[in-house]
């Protein structure tokens, strides 16, 4: 009775572990088919560049939240605090890989529309956010929490390749890039060691240790994860020489893909060297050609301030000269005075004609009254001349006699002595009218 007691509770527990397997299992498919569909939504939201909402619409798979607990068992802290996987890390790992890859590009593509559009689509903060997942890294903790607990040696390769090359594009400096790759290299080879897979990492110290290899898949997976390590990581680092060392000591790496990462690697450097020596030319010629820049404008400033000083000389020799050359007022008024004709001359000398001087005779008129006369009696021909061409020869003969009066009567007035004859004679009429008009007083009154 015990033994049939014992095997019926144990047929019980088979029969409830049986049955919650089948569940977990439902459940399990039911949750992949749903992330499936979801994905495949947001694929189609971002071919439409509908990229807001093919975050939206991924958000909910990707996002840690709590687990449902239908057996009552107790929560862990991550699970309790919201911080456990999200949806996506249950499923398979095609699905899941396919999600994150996915995720990865959006956020590329989200940081490629620029600041202006990506606000405009996003708003401002939300797109501050994004663009920082790629810029600063932290969508590598993103994934790592979300999608595989917080186990970074868990993280499939392929998503290794996708966010090491997002953050050689978008990051500016490759230390926290180089530092995440050794952590998941390391930690992929102790996963390696447990599972029992031969593999070789170089560390960062030499010591090589084993790196996991599975498929010809997987193989050139992780050997694209080395690629970018070497040749371009650890290069935008300056690190030369331990790149060319890790490649060496590593036996993941056959001979021929050896040599190839080998001459890849010089070529690299050699090219870097050469743009940094064309660099250094370049630099050095702008700067000799903003010195030779500089002293020309140098040189023109000083050849204008030469002429501006030599044209203020000038003005100031020329101010100077003109004051020194200038008359005094007194001397100045004398000589523009002696330059001036003097109107007054020709009354003054007509007095000294009416004086004549001791060396002209008495009786002989003045030089310059005769000239006047002359020029006068000049004009009356003229005048005649022209009014004879246009008068009749009555008039002609009119204008003639009375011009002939008025020559008469100058020659009369101009010659002294018939002055002073005609003034005796008037003198001698005047007397000879007063004494007969004083006689006929006389008569009347006696």
């Amino acid at each position: 009775m015990a033994g049939a007691s014992t095997m019926t509770y144990q047929d019980s527990l088979d029969s409830q572990y049986l049955s919650t397997s089948l569940s977990n299992l439902s459940r399990s498919r039911s949750t992949n088919n749903l992330i499936v569909r979801t994905y495949k939504q947001a694929v189609q939201l971002y071919l439409t560049k509908r990229f807001r909402e093919a975050v939206e619409t991924l958000e909910p798979i990707i996002s840690a939240q709590h687990l449902s607990n239908p057996h009552g068992y107790p929560e862990s802290a991550e699970h309790a605090n919201g911080n456990g996987p999200a949806p996506v890390a249950q499923s398979s790992k095609s699905t899941r890989v396919k999600v994150w890859v996915f995720y990865i590009s959006l956020i590329h593509a989200i940081v490629e529309l620029g600041a202006e559009q990506g606000k405009a689509e996003f708003g401002s903060t939300k797109w501050r956010q994004l663009v920082a997942k790629a810029r600063e890294g932290t969508v590598w903790d993103e994934i790592v929490q979300c999608g595989y607990g917080g186990e970074v040696g868990e993280m499939d390769a392929d998503i290794v390749v996708n966010l090491a090359t997002l953050s050689v594009e978008h990051m500016p400096s490759q230390k926290l890039n180089q530092q995440r790759l050794e952590n998941w290299l390391s930690s992929s080879s102790m996963v390696a060691e447990s599972t029992g897979r031969q593999v070789t990492f170089a560390s960062h110290d030499g010591i090589s240790s084993p790196l996991p290899t599975g498929t010809v898949k997987a193989l050139a997976t992780r050997l694209k994860v080395l690629e970018l390590y070497t040749l371009h990581v650890l290069p935008a680092n300056e690190e030369w020489d331990y790149a060319q060392s890790f490649i060496e000591m590593n036996d993941t790496l056959d001979e021929e893909r050896r040599e190839e990462f080998i001459y890849a690697l010089q070529n690299l450097k050699s090219e870097k060297d050469g743009t940094a020596q064309r660099e250094r030319e370049l630099k050095e010629q702008r700067e000799r050609e903003m010195e030779e820049q500089r002293k020309e404008e140098e040189a023109k400033r000083a050849e204008q301030a030469r002429k501006e000083e030599e044209r203020r000389k000038a003005a100031e020799a020329e101010r100077l000269h003109k004051a020194s050359s200038k008359p005094e007022p007194t001397a100045s008024f004398s000589k523009a005075a002696a330059k001036q004709p003097q109107p007054n001359k020709p009354a003054i000398s007509a007095k000294n004609n009416r004086r004549p001087s001791k060396k002209t005779p008495p009786n002989q008129p003045p030089a310059t009254f005769y000239n006047r006369a002359s020029s006068v009696l000049t004009n009356l021909q003229r005048i005649m001349l022209e009014a004879g061409r246009s008068l009749s020869p009555t008039n002609t003969m009119a204008l003639l006699r009375m011009l002939m009066f008025i020559a008469a009567f100058l020659t009369l007035v101009a010659r002294q002595d018939l002055r002073m004859k005609v003034r005796r004679a008037l003198g001698d009429g005047w007397d000879k009218i007063k004494g007969t008009v004083g006689m006929a007083t006389k008569v009347s009154y006696i």
